[in-house]
């Protein structure tokens, strides 16, 4: 295709996701029906603005790879080795039990058994996509239906492999019969290689690219690693999700969750709508034209069979009716690993072509169902309430910290010691990686990357914080910081460290609750110890120091506003200097002694007692 070709597609692509998703969303069906519609609009069997739809499928698969890498990302071993009996429990049941329902209604209808049983298993199997995304849109993923739902997703997507497998031992390739052991042999080993050495490969990959201080280089190595795992998975017969998904997990735990995020998530959300359009342009309504009753039949009978039995199976997993009903609607569809089954079992002389597209249009139609099932269905229950756990659970959990410390070096890691003493959780970012390494090491919840960019801000939680604690040094990166914050997130409380006072007076500009001066609080406290050792009476010398401090922080609110008008701001620290003289030559108690300035022999007793110097 040639250069001009390719921006043609790119901004019909474009606009069509414009004028459909913003359209039904209003509607109130949600943006995938958007992506859907869209895509059987402009696809070869209405406009053919698009010939070849299927170029496009194959290239927007990333977009659910790069999904399930960021869903990776969010479980860390220990907490996906917590949900192991819902994952091999639950999702196993769901899977058996729909497959087994629907190969007795096919054989009955007449069906081979061989035909029966593979048709079934991938017609039990749902879409992660559409699942995924539509809990992501209603904010869901974190609800205990929600949690089902990934639990069985991630269940079917292990499912894959042995499905694959059933169809080799049943089918009729060319030049091969029976179960291919070694095709087995070279998934567990690829399985084992992504687990084992990607544990200790990808953290010393990142390490090594933070320390370039690239952005762009991070943004490649990112993405290396999704599409290098997929591919991985792909070349010995696994799903390509499976892989970055294993990938994400591996590095759940790490200190560059966060900023791996960041970068993954604009290229998910792109390749994922590209994904939908694709999908809807693959849609032959010809096949449902020709035989409508049919086929609309089969996407009744396959939501309503799969439905049931994940009624079932939410109650047996202690969810409540409502709750169960939700995980039915967003599972009962089927999914695009039906595609590739039903594409090999074709291949394997086990599916006719006719047959074949019949059940796509079957699969492709139940996903364009299930968002408007969705939506009524959550005007007739509700909102889900929120999820119940257990202690231990909650704290595999790892919910959004309440405080984030943006900057985590000598001031940051005073307040995280103060606060985790405490007792209140928070999420620190820090741009050095060697500063984010060492402190991993003492158990502390850190995580790389510059604290000024929205996307890292936004997969730290900061929609969910309460309060922002602005500690990095650099007075530039500092503002830009506090900048971001009060524009997209105005419900956080901002404490700022600034370094001096006119970088003071440009954070009280931004309108922070409060701003600390670094080197403020330690300078009085030295010029405090300096007055005792010079003989002044150390209550003196305190009630001085506490009252140059206020007079000091009312000084600054004054000058904040002339601090742009030097004479003003000369004329201002003139006479707040004279007031202080003032205030200080009304203290009844004398000052220190001159005479005892120079006096090496004056006793410690008489320069202030040495072990009360550091009282608070």
């Amino acid at each position: 295709m040639h250069a001009s070709g390719v921006l043609e597609l790119v901004l019909l692509l474009l606009a069509t996701v414009v004028i459909t998703v913003p359209i039904f969303r209003r509607l109130g069906l949600g943006a995938i029906l958007g992506y859907l519609a869209g895509g059987i609009a402009i696809g070869p069997q209405v406009l053919a603005l698009v010939p070849e739809p299927m170029a496009i499928l194959a290239v927007s698969e990333l977009g659910v790879v790069m999904l399930l890498f960021l869903i990776g990302l969010e479980l860390s071993p220990p907490r996906l080795w917590v949900m192991r009996r819902q994952v091999f429990g639950l999702g196993a049941l769901q899977v058996l039990g729909s497959a087994a329902l629907l190969a007795v209604g096919l054989t009955a209808l007449g069906w081979g058994w061989k035909t029966s049983l593979i048709v079934a298993t991938a017609l039990a199997l749902s879409s992660t996509a559409v699942g995924l995304q539509l809990l992501a849109e209603r904010k869901e993923l974190g609800s205990e239906h929600g949690r089902v739902t990934f639990a069985i997703l991630l269940f079917q997507d292990l499912a894959v492999l042995p499905a694959l497998a059933l169809i080799a031992v049943l089918g009729e390739t060319v030049g091969h019969t029976g179960f291919d052991w070694e095709s087995l042999a070279r998934a567990v080993l690829a399985i084992a290689a992504v687990i084992v050495v990607g544990r200790w490969l990808l953290r010393h990959l990142f390490h090594a690219v933070a320390n370039a201080h690239s952005v762009e280089v991070f943004t490649a190595s990112a993405l290396l690693v999704v599409a290098g795992t997929a591919w991985l998975m792909q070349e010995v017969g696994l799903s390509m999700g499976l892989g970055a998904f294993l990938a994400g997990v591996l590095l759940a735990d790490s200190e560059f969750r966060h900023e791996l995020e960041s970068h993954i998530e604009p290229f998910k959300g792109l390749l994922l709508g590209l994904f939908f359009l694709a999908v809807g342009m693959s849609l032959d309504l010809g096949v449902v034209a020709e035989r409508p009753l049919p086929i609309l039949a089969g996407v009744a009978a396959v939501m309503a069979i799969k439905g049931l039995v994940l009624l079932g199976v939410g109650r047996l997993g202690g969810l409540g009716t409502a709750d169960a009903l939700r995980l039915a609607a967003v599972l009962a569809m089927g999914g695009e690993f039906a595609f590739v089954l039903l594409a090999d079992a074709h291949r394997a002389s086990l599916l006719d072509a006719a047959l074949r597209d019949r059940l796509v249009a079957i699969v492709g139609l139940s996903m364009a169902c299930t968002p408007p099932l969705v939506s009524l269905l959550a005007r007739k229950l509700g909102r889900p309430k929120a999820r119940r756990e257990t202690p231990a659970a909650a704290d595999l959990e790892a919910e959004p910290a309440p405080v984030i410390l943006a900057g985590f070096g000598r001031m940051g890691q005073i307040v995280g010691r103060l606060l985790r003493a405490s007792g209140i959780p928070f999420t620190a970012l820090e741009n050095s990686p060697e500063q984010v390494e060492l402190s991993r090491r003492f158990g502390t919840r850190i995580h790389f990357g510059d604290p000024a960019r929205l996307d890292l801000l936004r997969a730290a939680h900061a929609d969910r914080a309460r309060l922002i604690v602005v500690t990095t040094d650099d007075p530039d990166a500092n503002l830009r910081t506090v900048r971001i914050v009060r524009r997209v997130f105005p419900h956080l409380r901002i404490i700022a460290r600034a370094r001096n006072r006119q970088h003071a007076f440009r954070l009280m500009d931004l309108g922070v609750d409060a701003v600390i001066r670094e080197t403020f609080h330690s300078a009085i406290e030295m010029g405090r110890l300096s007055l005792c050792l010079l003989g002044m009476d150390e209550d003196q010398a305190r009630r001085r120091a506490i009252q140059f401090a206020r007079h000091d922080e009312a000084l600054l609110r004054e000058q904040h506003l002339v601090y742009d008008d030097e004479a003003a701001l000369v004329a201002s620290s003139r006479e707040a200097l004279e007031q202080l003289i003032q205030l200080f030559e009304a203290d009844p108690q004398p000052g220190p002694s001159p005479s005892t300035w120079d006096d090496p022999q004056t006793p410690a007793s008489d320069q202030g007692a040495p072990g009360r110097l550091n009282d608070p």
